[in-house]
C-alpha cells in the first residue's frame, strides 16, 4: 500500500559534560582551572529528496536518534559535537507533533531543509567559574538535555487541480490520456490505492493534475480509506468533479457530486469552497438521441451555482480540450501562492515552559549577585540564542511569563545587581 503517513519518535543528541581539572605542571604547585567545554549534541533535521515520493522506509524504523556531544577534557580541551541525523523524506511532507496535531515544518514551497530538534548545547568547564573569590572551581555546567519528540509524518502532495470521483468514474483513464503519468488501469473499484500525478500542457502554460483515489460516502470520517486519500486535496487551488454521466453502474451522477461536495466540506470547510469543475464522463456510452438527458440535467443543476459541466469522454478525447482549458482560466483567478500549512508548534518553546523546578537565591559569598538555578533554566539556556534580538526577547519573556523575575525582587534584587545561571551573567535593570 502507498506510504503516506508514518509516527516516529525523534531525540536530537545530549550536550556533552564540561570537565572540572586543574594544571599540574612542573614549578606550578597551584595552576588554575583548565576544565574543557563539552561538545554539542546533534541535531534532528529534515531535509527534502527529490527522488522519494512515499514514507515507506519510516513504516519500518520508527526510533531515530542524533549523537550525543562528548565531555570536555583536561587542558582546555574541547568534547567533539555529536553528529546530526538527517532524515530524508519527499517535498509535501508535513511534520506534525503527534498528539496535539500541530504542524511543526511544511516541507514544500522552498523549505528543503528545517533543523526540527536543536542539540544539546555542551556543559562549561570549570575553567569558566574561576572568579575572584572562587579561584578553585570544583564543579562544571552539565550538558543540556537532549529534546524528544513524537512526531506525524503525512504526505500531501503538491498539485494544482485535484480530481476527484466515485470509483470506477474514469479518473485514471482521464490522467493517462492528459498528462505524462501512466496509472494503472482496471475496471473495478479501488484499482488506485496511491494519488497519481501527472503535467498538463497547455498554450499559455500548463498545470499539475492529481488523481485523488475514488471517494465513497463517509470517507471524511475515515470509512474505507477517506482519511487516507482526503489529505491528498488539501493543497489543490481547483478541483474537477468527475462523474459517470452514463450512469453505467446505476449511480446518480447529480447525488454523486452532492455526495463527494459533503465529504470535502465535512473534511475541511475551506477546500469545498475551492473553484470546481464537473467534468460529465463516459458520454460516448449513451445513445446519440438520449446524450444532451443527463449532461442538461448536470448543467440545470450546478450551473445556476456557478460550477461549469463539460461532457467528455476519456476514451475519445472528446471535449478534454474545453475542459482542461477552462480549469486553467479557474487557476488564473485564484492565489498563485502555494497553500503551505505554517508552523503551529515550536519544539524549543514548548519544551522550555515545562513544569520543572528552578530556584532563586541570594549568594551568601558575594554582595549583590544572585543566582538562579534548575533544569527549566538550564533548558532554556541550552536552546536559545542569547546573541540574537529575537533570542534574548525570548529569554525575558520567558524570565517574566515564568514568575523568576518577580520572585527575584521578592528577593530583594536592586537595579544593578548581578544575576548568574549557569556560568552566564546579566545585570539587573527593572
Amino acid at each position: 500500500m502507498f506510504a503516506d503517513r508514518a509516527k516516529i519518535w525523534i531525540r536530537s543528541g545530549k550536550g556533552g559534560d564540561g570537565h572540572v581539572s586543574f594544571r599540574r605542571e612542573l614549578y606550578v604547585p597551584n595552576g588554575g582551572p583548565d576544565g574543557g567545554d563539552g561538545g554539542q549534541g546533534g541535531d534532528v533535521i529534515f531535509e527534502v529528496d527529490e527522488g522519494l515520493n512515499t514514507l515507506s522506509e519510516y513504516r519500518h524504523k520508527r526510533k531515530y536518534k542524533a549523537q550525543d556531544g562528548e565531555e570536555g577534557g583536561k587542558r582546555r580541551c574541547h568534547g567533539k559535537n555529536g553528529s546530526d541525523i538527517i532524515l530524508k523524506v519527499p517535498e509535501g511532507t508535513v511534520i506534525k507533533e503527534a498528539e496535539s496535531g500541530k504542524v511543526i515544518a511544511d516541507m514544500s514551497g522552498g523549505n528543503n531543509r528545517q533543523v526540527i530538534l536543536k542539540g544539546g548545547r555542551g556543559g562549561a568547564g570549570n575553567q569558566h567559574f574561576a572568579t575572584s573569590t572562587m579561584q578553585v572551581p570544583k564543579y562544571a555546567q552539565p550538558g543540556q538535555p537532549a529534546q524528544e519528540l513524537e512526531v506525524m509524518l503525512e504526505l500531501k502532495v503538491i498539485a494544482d487541480v485535484g480530481l476527484v470521483g466515485f470509483p470506477n468514474v474514469g479518473k485514471s483513464t482521464l490522467l493517462s490520456r492528459v498528462t505524462n503519468a501512466k496509472p494503472k488501469i482496471a475496471n473495478y473499484h479501488f484499482t488506485t490505492l496511491n494519488p497519481n500525478l501527472g503535467v498538463v500542457d497547455l498554450e499559455g502554460g500548463g498545470f499539475v493534475l492529481a488523481d485523488i483515489p475514488g471517494l465513497i460516502e463517509g470517507a471524511s470520517e475515515g470509512v474505507g480509506l477517506g482519511h487516507e486519500f482526503l489529505r491528498h486535496i488539501e493543497r489543490t487551488r481547483a478541483i474537477i468533479h468527475m462523474v459517470d454521466a452514463a450512469s453505467t453502474e446505476g449511480r446518480d451522477p447529480v447525488a454523486d457530486v452532492y455526495a463527494i461536495n459533503q465529504e470535502l466540506k465535512a473534511y475541511n470547510q475551506e477546500i469545498a469552497l475551492r473553484p470546481q469543475v464537473i467534468a460529465a464522463n463516459k458520454v460516448d456510452a449513451i445513445f446519440e438521441e438520449d446524450r444532451e438527458s443527463p449532461v442538461q440535467r448536470l448543467r440545470e443543476e450546478f450551473e445556476p451555482q456557478g460550477i461549469r459541466v463539460f461532457p467528455i469522454s476519456a476514451v475519445s478525447g472528446t471535449g478534454l480540450k474545453e475542459l482542461l482549458q477552462y480549469t486553467r482560466e479557474l487557476l488564473d483567478t485564484t492565489s498563485q501562492e502555494p497553500i503551505i500549512f505554517q508552523q503551529e508548534y515550536f519544539p524549543e518553546e514548548e519544551m522550555v515552559y515545562e513544569n520543572l523546578p528552578y530556584t532563586v537565591e541570594k549568594s551568601t559569598e558575594e554582595e549583590g549577585v544572585y543566582l538562579v538555578e534548575g533544569p527549566k533554566i538550564e533548558k532554556m539556556l541550552g536552546y536559545t540564542n542569547l546573541d540574537s534580538e529575537k533570542g534574548f526577547a525570548f529569554f525575558q519573556k520567558f524570565l517574566k511569563d515564568t514568575g523568576i523575575l518577580d520572585e527575584l525582587e521578592e528577593a530583594g534584587i536592586q537595579e544593578g545587581d548581578t544575576v548568574r545561571m549557569y556560568g552566564l551573567a546579566f545585570e539587573y535593570f527593572r
